[in-house]
């Protein structure tokens, strides 16, 4: 599976949802935490915009230390 180009933003947030992460704020930036089994919370912002690029996608899940094919895998189920 290819890695998404220009991704629609309800679908990059399903996806992040499905790998543990909720919404905490949406306002000019979507700020979302995923609570870790060992307490720390890793925080994860988006851009609110309609479509994310696939550098900016590449760029979120390197800061946040997300695998590429653990977010393709969450993108396409």
């Amino acid at each position: 599976m290819k890695f998404p180009v220009d991704a629609s933003q309800r679908d990059v947030i399903k996806a992040f949802g499905k790998l543990g992460f909720v919404i905490v704020r949406k306002a000019n930036h979507i700020i979302l935490e995923r609570k870790n089994k060992d307490g720390s919370i890793t925080p994860l912002v988006l851009p609110n915009h309609r479509t994310i690029k696939g550098s900016t996608l590449r760029s979120i899940l390197t800061q946040s230390g997300i695998e590429r094919n653990e977010f393709i895998k969450a993108f396409y189920d």
